[in-house]
């Protein structure tokens, strides 16, 4: 049973019911579906539900569930349906994204013939979900290997027994997979997420068509932007703090010859733009693609400081006509926010910023309207005209 506040969230299209919006829950087991209703008796779909998690109710649907495995058979054929219609030019995308494709809980992702799953929630990791997801896909899309990646501090949120990164069917972990012309190594069973940041595909094709000159890349990762503008720029330049991620990356700038050569440092981000822009160097492209700085709201106000001191130094150092493409991750961090950060650096900088675009995570990575949080990804194509 929910409250009255929980009944106006999903009047509104949300489908979460957090935990202190349940009037009652008693005696519902981990995962289980079961039927929303009000105080009233007014009922409201069938849901799933967690025992461990602040959001204890995700809606599954409006009506009553009878079948729960047939349920998830057929909307992961509507997903891939989907995917059809919007994905081109790759033979990587997100194939399942939660909420957004009715599938609460569950991420599948495709790397050429891999494919990754990550069972999320309590319901998801239950044995006939599971079995159901890895039937319908083997059965669907053949792959050479399905894996599974696990969010270790998620499923100690769920409250479910620790696993390892696995292979769940086929023989293939690794595999090579292209994105807008560009080749990467795909390993299933390392890197962070699914392994790739499959969300930026359509903004790594952005920045390349503005992109020019000397290409300064930051918290590259694996390469994903830094590879995409070297095709178009004199000279690019990738920094990240990890050792492992600029070593993928140097095998993604193998696949790609030939190329030019890519400049790798591994530094640490804010460090270094201090240091660069103190000594003076300047550029005509930069790339702002950090981590999620506010994991919740009582972090946006540190996570706005960091943007802007990102923003801050990389204008400093743009040269006259030059790009920068500055990106969130945070869902806490609004749009408004993220663009008013960004003036505020410019402001500060003593820079004009123009905006050519404002985007947002790539089509295979759906928005739901009434859910706000799968909107979660900001980049700002700008210039510096002066």
């Amino acid at each position: 049973m929910i409250s009255a506040r929980a009944v106006a969230r999903l009047s509104a299209g949300h489908a979460w019911v957090y935990r202190s919006d349940l009037v009652s829950a008693d005696g519902i087991g981990p995962g289980a579906l079961v039927r929303v209703v009000d105080e009233r008796g007014r009922a409201y779909g069938t849901a799933l539900y967690s025992s461990a998690s602040q959001i204890a109710i995700r809606m599954l649907s409006p009506g009553p569930v009878e079948n729960f495995p047939a349920l998830i058979r057929e909307r992961l054929l509507a997903a891939i349906r989907y995917r059809d219609l919007v994905v081109s030019e790759t033979d990587a995308c997100r194939l399942v994204f939660s909420e957004a494709d009715f599938l609460p809980g569950l991420i599948v992702d495709r790397y050429n013939g891999v494919l990754t799953v990550q069972a999320l929630t309590q319901a998801m990791d239950a044995e006939a979900a599971r079995q159901a997801v890895i039937s319908t896909l083997a059965e669907q899309l053949s792959p050479a290997g399905m894996v599974e990646r696990v969010e270790g501090r998620v499923r100690e949120l769920e409250q479910l027994a620790p696993r390892a990164n696995a292979l769940l069917a086929g023989e293939k972990t690794d595999t090579v997979f292209t994105m807008n012309g560009v080749r990467f190594q795909y390993r299933g069973l390392e890197g962070q997420k699914t392994g790739a940041f499959l969300d930026q595909r359509e903004n790594y094709a952005a920045a390349a068509h503005y992109a020019h000159g000397d290409a300064l890349d930051v918290f590259c990762y694996q390469g994903g932007f830094a590879l995409h503008l070297a095709r178009a720029c004199s000279q690019v330049t990738g920094v990240d703090s990890s050792r492992g991620a600029l070593e993928m990356a140097e095998q993604n700038a193998a696949l790609n010859q030939p190329v030019r050569e890519i400049e790798w440092i591994e530094a640490n981000a804010f460090d270094l733009l201090k240091d660069y822009s103190e000594a003076g160097r300047k550029y005509d492209t930069i790339v702002l693609d950090p981590p999620a700085f506010a994991r919740s709201r009582k972090n946006l106000e540190t996570a706005l400081r960091g943007y802007k001191e990102l923003n801050l130094r990389a204008l400093k150092m743009l040269r006259p006509g030059g790009v920068l493409v500055t990106c969130s991750c945070s869902y806490h961090v609004s749009e408004a926010d993220f663009l008013e950060t960004a003036a505020s650096a410019a402001t500060d900088a003593r820079r004009t910023l123009r905006l050519i675009e404002k985007r947002g995570q790539a089509r295979d990575h759906p928005v739901l309207v009434g859910v706000p949080e799968t909107a979660y990804l900001k980049c700002l194509v700008c210039q510096v005209p002066r």
